[in-house]
């Protein structure tokens, strides 16, 4: 205890040095755009403030009969206008029955279209496009010859699905091929132009075709030069950032547009911009957000509940500083996404409080607590440093909100545990249907999960979510109850024969579920899941055969093990030459083995490899990071989602090798106390007096080692991913990286469960 306290008291110190030294940075509280008569003003990255921004990206005018004029000047990036709950798209158009329109000079006619499906013909035939699949002269094309089992099965899905379950999947006009969702039109490039799915209706976009955006008419209008009124619009967002718009009254000569999010930052309050825009500087605030004295009051209220953990009840105390935790985190959490800015001073607190809680509730602290309290408040502490060192101010954002989602972690599972804590002092437990119908819910909300992703998400997950992390934790409890079931089967069958039959059933919940899960990753563009879910399984067959005393086969796993690291190695001496047949999944090897031959795809490598170069074992600054605390990161954060999948490389570069040491030590000292907390478990198991007890520990015993595994896939593909020894994939590193998701839905839980030591649902 007094070490873990040392090092968490250590860090957090660290957190507040770096508030303390940051310089002083500036970004513009308003933007005001006064043209000369007749004159169109451009705006781009430098005028707008805006990081993610063109050179030139907007163009603005002001019309006298109109008002303000908007068109939207860059090839790639799009612009959003929104008009109270309406947005409409620059560059964009849905179509209308009657209408006509051109992709390169291709002419269609447009016979009916909704919001669900659009009919339009060409040279004789009738096209039918539902936003999922398309369809010539009434039958649906088929699947194109490059296309990959996934979408294969994708697009069977969609024709036989009923409309409401269908995946969305653009059209694109172009190319020589009709198949698939492509609608081939002769002399126009492959995606000159898209049909797809927005905000409930079909919008037509030009596509891009050697950077340059293709000519798609609607109406005789170009697309591309598409230029709309900001009369009633009270926002916009261009290149990510969002302005609040005041276009003033009464023909008023200037506009205003007020940065709300993801706004470029100064070194001082001094820039050169053109005649017709100014600038009302402000200071970055980092001690004080946008939530006030209401924020601070909660915070206090929570800091006297820790202090009635100790001094009056410690128990009642501590179920009011967990329940204000919970409040205080959530409250952050929905307030950043209103827009409102917590500052880093009260996320600080947030994390801190949450920690320091997690330590004085009632239990014994063990070896893997301690070591998640520290890696938690390490990967706190390293993604401040991100957002103090990046020119915007976007990646504070991260370290705010893994400390919100750290404050609902930890004063949910605090709860929780002091509930398994009261039940067993007062002998209450569940009966093993009651768990049954728990763990079934469990999977089925972690299933509609995945379907949501997978109907209405992206890779990215669905409304900045990640289902994935909720099912790998109903995954683990899902298999750790069959197998704990199958140690147990001979108390209560009446037959031998009948035991096969038993194990299907007790198994194929499970099975079916990996099944489910393997397929929503499957559709991701990465093949790092499957190598998360290869990991889990050898290591839950592993559990399994010690369990079971089942040595050949426990043998038999580390020799594959060892044949993996084999052929890891083989492949990296024996160079790309026989990789390019394997197809897409090689882009990925080849990257890795010469990524100076890949300039685009393998800038995330290059840019990693020189970053840990730079780092060296005393980090850049030569002093542990120490001297770069609050200061710029420099070319470090260009690293593609450095945030997430290469924390990693950006924590050598600031704090050298030698704190990568310190955070392998505190790496395998959770995995050590995960290990230790299975084998106290598969003891108990071993001494257990009846068939409940036994079921209790062996649940514990295998859903700790799933748990384990798939913490320990993911330091092995991070740290992998970094240092270069496997090729990219996108996978965060637990506890360091910015994976919200992954901290609220799989680690916080995991957390609790051990803490609430043996299972409490078996009244122990």
């Amino acid at each position: 205890m007094a070490l873990t306290l040392a090092l968490l008291a250590g860090l957090c110190a660290l957190q507040v040095l770096a508030l303390l030294r940051a310089p002083a940075a500036w970004m513009p509280a308003a933007i005001h755009v006064t043209p000369l008569a007749g004159e169109t003003v451009v705006l781009g990255q430098t005028e707008l403030a805006a990081p993610h921004a063109d050179r030139q990206h907007l163009a603005l005018r002001l019309d006298p009969r109109d008002g303000w004029m908007l068109r939207n000047l860059s090839a790639a990036r799009q612009v959003v206008v929104l008009r109270g709950g309406e947005e409409q798209r620059l560059g964009s158009s849905t179509l209308a029955p009657g209408a006509g329109f051109q992709v390169d000079g291709a002419r269609f006619q447009v016979s009916a279209a909704d919001t669900g499906s659009v009919e339009f013909t060409r040279n004789g035939n009738q096209w039918r496009y539902d936003g999922a699949t398309l369809y010539r002269d009434g039958r649906a094309l088929p699947d194109c010859p490059d296309a990959r089992f996934s979408t294969r099965a994708l697009a069977l899905w969609n024709r036989l699905a009923p409309g409401v379950l269908t995946i969305a999947r653009p059209l694109a006009f172009g190319g020589n091929l009709y198949c698939g969702n492509r609608l081939g039109v002769e002399r126009v490039a492959p995606g000159a132009a898209l049909l797809a799915r927005s905000h409930g209706r079909l919008q037509l976009t030009p596509g891009s075709t050697d950077g340059e955006r293709a000519a798609v008419l609607v109406g005789g209008l170009d697309l591309r030069r598409q230029e709309v009124p900001l009369t009633g619009a009270t926002a916009l967002i261009a290149g990510h950032t969002r302005f609040q718009v005041d276009a003033g009254t009464g023909g008023a000569r200037t506009l205003t547009l007020v940065p709300g999010r993801q706004v470029g930052l100064q070194a001082a309050p001094d820039l050169k911009l053109p005649v017709a825009v100014t600038w009302d500087w402000q200071p970055r605030q980092l001690w004080r957000g946008d939530l006030g004295a209401k924020a601070w009051l909660v915070v206090a209220a929570a800091l006297a509940g820790i202090a009635g953990t100790t001094v009056v009840s410690r128990t009642g105390g501590a179920v009011a500083a967990s329940a204000l935790l919970l409040v205080a985190g959530a409250g952050t959490l929905l307030a950043q996404r209103a827009g409102l800015s917590p500052g880093a001073a009260l996320p600080l607190l947030l994390g801190a409080w949450a920690l320091g809680l997690w330590l004085v509730l009632p239990g014994r602290l063990t070896l893997l607590t301690a070591a998640a309290v520290v890696l938690l408040a390490a990967g706190l502490l390293v993604q401040l440093e991100m957002g103090l060192g990046a020119p915007q101010t976007t990646w504070l954002r991260y370290y705010q909100k893994s400390a919100a989602l750290l404050a609902i972690g930890c004063g949910a599972g605090g709860l929780l545990r002091l509930w398994f804590r009261h039940a067993a002092l007062h002998g209450r437990r569940l009966d093993q249907r009651a768990i049954e119908w728990l763990l079934a819910g469990f999977a089925l909300v972690a299933l509609a999960g995945l379907a949501a992703q997978v109907l209405w998400g992206d890779e990215g997950g669905v409304s900045d979510l990640q289902p994935v992390e909720l099912a790998k934790l109903a995954l683990s409890a899902l298999t750790a109850h069959c197998l704990a079931l199958r140690f147990g089967w001979h108390s209560d069958a009446p037959h031998p024969a009948d035991h096969g039959a038993r194990w299907l059933r007790l198994i194929a919940p499970a099975l079916l579920f990996l099944a489910l899960l393997g397929l929503a990753l499957v559709q991701v563009d990465d093949f790092s899941p499957l190598i998360l879910l290869l990991v889990w399984c050898v290591a839950m067959t592993f559990s399994y055969a010690l369990l079971a005393r089942q040595r050949l086969l426990a043998a038999a796993l580390l020799l594959a093990a060892l044949l993996a690291v084999t052929v890891i190695a083989w492949l990296r001496l024996a160079g790309s030459e026989d990789l390019v047949r394997w197809g897409f999944y090689a882009d990925r090897f080849l990257v890795w083995l010469d990524p100076a031959g890949h300039p685009h795809t393998g800038q995330q490598l290059l840019l990693g490899a020189r970053a840990i170069s730079e780092g060296g074992w005393l980090g850049a600054d030569w002093w542990f990071g120490l001297r770069g605390l609050g200061q710029n990161a420099g070319d470090v954060m260009r690293i593609p989602a450095v945030q997430d999948d290469f924390a990693a490389s950006f924590l050598i570069n600031r704090h050298g090798l030698a704190g990568a040491l310190l955070l392998w030590c505190a790496q395998a000292a959770f995995l050590g106390g995960m290990a230790l907390a299975a084998r106290a478990a598969w003891r108990s198991g071993a001494a257990a007096r009846n068939f409940r007890q036994a079921w209790a520990a062996r649940f514990r015993y295998f859903a700790l080692c799933g748990g384990g595994a798939f913490v320990l896939g993911h330091f092995l593909l991070s740290w992998g991913t970094n240092l270069a020894i496997f090729p990219i994939m996108g996978q965060p590193m637990s506890f360091l990286s910015a994976g919200g998701s992954h901290l609220l839905f799989f680690l916080c839980p995991l957390l609790a469960f051990d803490a609430a030591g043996a299972p409490i649902l078996e009244g122990e």
